[in-house]
């Protein structure tokens, strides 16, 4: 066992496997820069290793949602060109500016406030514009938009603000075919050719998310924007497996068993029955559970690699642990249980998971709870 194997639980994060997934999707968008998002503490995998690391693989830019999470990673010491877009009223925009953070701007309310921080902080705010396209989420409608680029383009000659990007994303690049990728597409190139002949100049124009990265060339433009695939998770089972991309899983979940013991038949297993041991059998104890962020939802259905073979979950998911049905076979106390990995190993895989729980592989990795260690392996990127 190696040293991390006496812990209750942990998260393997692989920043090998990361750099590699990281010029492996360069490779797909050559003509363009590359932005590793890592937002939600990079989907779940430590955001400031894995932005660190995907830096030294040649993402030139960083994304976070909130304005909060990339003031961390200024905090933490992390530089370079840094975006954040999930903005609310009465936000840090004087800390954003002062950090050199660029800020995504959807309506008027934002440009107001952001331009007066910017005032006040006396630092011309790096904007980035974004336009609702067709996703029906945050951005300008195309209605609004000659107002909002008309305020924008007012305040950059005043000298308040510089606007260094047009953006927009996707609603259904993971569905392929789906008519609204190309729809949206067209729309945002209209909204971009109109900020242009306004007077914008922008750094970089983006609508590309992970799955477009991977499968839609023309939505490129200057930069594309990839979150999940950067942790080498396939964006949809539909449009291929991670090794068809050439990505590789970063994160693999797993825990020490915490007891071996015989029952006999007819015993039940957890909360409610919903198992019942058919013969005389031994079960093996995992000290992880929903608190954990193992979904209840994969209650009896999710699969574990445990004594050399894969198992299912037997009964309910509780709070803080789960049993395995070990079928009259023994282990001892301490033995590891692989709940998902790479899965060349033979274990499970978090699309594994995500069928298991009815969702998609996103959650499965992003909600792992923050009292798993994250062990974060090959961070010397001269190990690669």
């Amino acid at each position: 066992m190696n040293e991390t194997a006496t812990l209750r639980a942990r998260a393997e994060i692989d920043l090998a496997a990361l750099r590699a997934n990281v010029r492996a999707l360069r490779a797909r968008a050559s003509g363009a820069q590359l932005m590793a998002v890592v937002k939600s503490d990079a989907y779940g995998h430590g955001a400031v290793p894995c932005a660190r690391a995907a830096q030294e693989a040649g993402a030139s830019w960083l994304g976070t949602a909130t304005p909060q999470e990339a003031l961390a990673l200024r905090e933490a010491g992390i530089e370079g060109r840094l975006m954040c877009w999930l903005w609310t009223p009465g936000g840090p925009w004087r800390e954003a500016v002062e950090a050199d953070i660029d800020v995504s701007v959807s309506g008027m309310w934002a440009l107001d406030e952001v331009v007066a921080a910017a005032t006040g902080a006396g630092i011309p705010a790096r904007v980035q514009l974004k336009a609702d396209t067709g996703l029906g989420r945050n951005g300008c409608q195309p209605a609004d938009w000659p107002t909002l680029v008309s305020a924008a383009r007012a305040a950059e000659e005043a000298g308040v603000l510089r606007v260094t990007g047009l953006w927009s994303h996707f609603a259904c690049a993971d569905e392929p075919g789906h008519p609204s990728t190309a729809a949206q597409l067209g729309v945002f190139r209209d909204m971009v050719a109109y900020a242009e002949k306004e007077g914008v100049r922008p750094e970089v124009r983006h609508i590309a998310n992970s799955p477009a990265t991977l499968t839609v060339p023309e939505s490129h433009f200057d930069l594309v924007r990839t979150g999940i695939a950067v942790y080498g998770i396939s964006p949809s089972p539909e449009l291929g497996t991670p090794a068809d991309f050439g990505l590789r899983p970063v994160m693999t979940l797993a825990a020490s068993v915490a007891l071996v013991k015989q029952v006999p038949p007819g015993h039940g297993i957890s909360y409610g029955h919903h198992y019942t041991t058919s013969a005389e059998t031994t079960l093996a104890l995992v000290p992880v559970g929903y608190a954990d962020g193992v979904p209840r939802h994969a209650s009896g259905r999710g699969p574990v690699l445990v004594g050399g073979k894969v198992r299912t979950i037997a009964g309910r998911v509780a709070m803080d642990q789960f049993v395995v049905d070990l079928g009259g076979e023994t282990l001892e106390a301490g033995a590891e249980a692989v709940l998902f990995g790479p899965g060349d190993k033979g274990e499970p895989t978090a699309e594994d998971w995500a069928v298991a729980a009815d969702t998609i592989a996103y959650e499965i990795v992003t909600r792992i709870g923050a009292r798993v260690p994250r062990v974060h392996l090959h961070e010397d990127a001269g190990r690669d």
